[in-house]
């Protein structure tokens, strides 16, 4: 790799990074006030929106969202306290529990996910063509392999 690639890549990930804490931090106050929910309790409850029955294990969960399984489980309880997700035993394995989302995550899951794509197309909208960001989506895609895929 050439020295001049590398300055470039470094530069391509650093930008990545502060465009992903600036994009938290403007979505942050409006999915706690319209929601009640940060950002990556969001992600949760979309992952089990998107999950055969509604459930995943916590491992899967963690693996989804690349954070850990403490993580989540420390997530999950403030989500079953509120009515959004519920605990659910494996009848065939005592030891495994899966979070399972509840009718009102399901329906707060929409709505939250409403607000997503409208705070999502305010960050692209005065600076890039509708094909500039389908393109971005798509060269940003082919890092999936460094993390969780986005549906």
């Amino acid at each position: 790799v050439s020295c001049h690639m590398s300055n470039t890549a470094l530069t391509a990930v650093l930008r990545l990074v502060q465009v992903e804490a600036a994009i938290q931090g403007q979505f942050a106050g409006a999915l706690a006030s319209l929601h009640g929910l940060a950002l990556n309790e969001i992600l949760l409850l979309m992952n089990l929106e998107g999950a055969p029955l509604g459930r995943m294990r916590r491992v899967d969960l963690a693996a989804a969202l690349a954070i850990s399984q403490s993580s989540v489980t420390r997530m999950a309880i403030p989500l079953e306290k509120i009515g959004l997700v519920a605990r659910d035993a494996d009848p065939r394995d005592g030891r495994v529990a899966y979070v399972v989302l509840t009718g009102a995550g399901r329906e707060r899951t929409r709505d939250a996910r409403i607000t997503l794509a409208d705070l999502s197309s305010s960050v692209f909208s005065e600076k890039f063509s509708s094909s500039e960001v389908k393109t971005l989506a798509a060269l940003l895609g082919r890092l999936s392999f460094l993390g969780p895929r986005v549906q």
